[in-house]
C-alpha cells in the first residue's frame, strides 16, 4: 500500500514539475533568442536494507532547444539576429560574461551600448561606447560604425563580440547562457549576423500548449491513483477493525 501512495505523490510532483517547466516556455514565447528549456526525470535508486526496489524520481533539466527561432525584420539600425549558432557576448548582472540571442540594442544617457534591459554590450575589447548624436549602423560581422552630424564617413567605434560555442552552453537563473566550465569563450571572427532583424522564440505554442494538458491528465490520475490507495487503506482498516 505504501508503495502506491509513494509512487503516485512522486509521479504527481514531476507532473507539477513538468508544468512548471512547460509554462515558463509559453510565457516567453514572444521573447526573442528565447530558447524553450527541456525537461526530463532520471530514476535514482534508494540505497539501503530493504530499499533496493525502491527509486526516486528526480527532476533534471537536459538543456534547451537548439533550434533557431524565425527571423523577423524590422528595419531598426539596433536590431541583429545571430546566424547559425552565433551568440552575442553580453554582461551579467554578477559581472561576468554572459551569452544570448536577443539582438534588440540600444544606446543608454552615458552613450554605452546595452541591450533593451540595460546589460552592457561586449565588444571583442570590453564596452562600447557611442560618439554623442551619431547614428550607428552594425555589419554583417559585428563591426560597429558611427557617423555624427558633421562626419564625412562613418568612423569605426568597435566590434560586437559573437561566439559559436563547442558545447551546448547553460541557462543561468537570469536567463542568460554561460560555458559549462564558466570560462570566457573566444571570440569567433567567422560568425555573423543581420541586421535589421530579430530572432524570434522558438517555442512552439501548440506543441507546448498540447504538452501542458498531457501533464495535467497525468497528474489527475495520480491524484486519482492516491485517493484509491486512500480507501483502499480505510477498508483495509475497517476489515482489521471487524475482525
Amino acid at each position: 500500500m505504501d508503495r502506491m501512495i509513494y509512487l503516485s505523490m512522486a509521479g504527481a510532483k514531476a507532473s507539477m514539475q513538468r508544468q512548471d517547466v512547460l509554462a515558463n516556455n509559453l510565457a516567453n514565447v514572444s521573447t526573442n533568442g528565447f530558447r524553450a528549456e527541456l525537461q526530463a526525470f532520471r530514476a535514482v535508486p534508494v540505497r539501503g536494507d530493504g530499499a533496493s526496489t525502491r527509486a526516486y524520481a528526480l527532476e533534471t533539466t537536459i538543456g534547451y532547444k537548439p533550434d533557431a527561432g524565425v527571423v523577423q525584420t524590422t528595419g531598426r539600425n539596433l536590431d541583429v539576429a545571430m546566424q547559425g549558432n552565433a551568440w552575442l557576448a553580453v554582461q551579467g548582472l554578477d559581472g561576468t560574461e554572459a551569452y544570448t540571442r536577443a539582438g534588440s540594442l540600444d544606446v543608454d544617457a552615458t552613450g554605452q551600448l546595452v541591450m533593451r534591459n540595460g546589460l552592457p554590450v561586449l565588444g571583442e575589447g570590453g564596452a562600447i561606447n557611442v560618439p554623442p548624436d551619431s547614428r550607428v549602423d552594425i555589419g554583417a560581422d559585428g563591426t560597429i560604425t558611427a557617423k555624427g552630424a558633421n562626419d564625412t564617413r562613418p568612423v569605426n567605434i568597435g566590434r560586437l563580440k559573437l561566439v559559436t560555442p563547442e558545447a551546448p552552453l547553460q541557462r543561468g537563473a537570469d536567463g542568460l547562457f554561460r560555458s559549462a566550465d564558466g570560462a570566457d569563450l573566444p571570440a569567433d571572427q567567422n560568425a555573423r549576423l543581420q541586421d535589421g532583424a530579430l530572432e524570434g522564440s522558438n517555442v512552439s505554442p501548440v506543441e507546448t500548449m498540447v504538452s501542458m494538458i498531457a501533464a495535467g491528465r497525468q497528474f489527475e490520475q495520480q491524484m486519482k491513483l492516491l485517493q484509491i490507495a486512500q480507501t483502499q487503506g480505510q477498508q483495509s482498516a475497517k476489515l482489521l477493525g471487524s475482525s
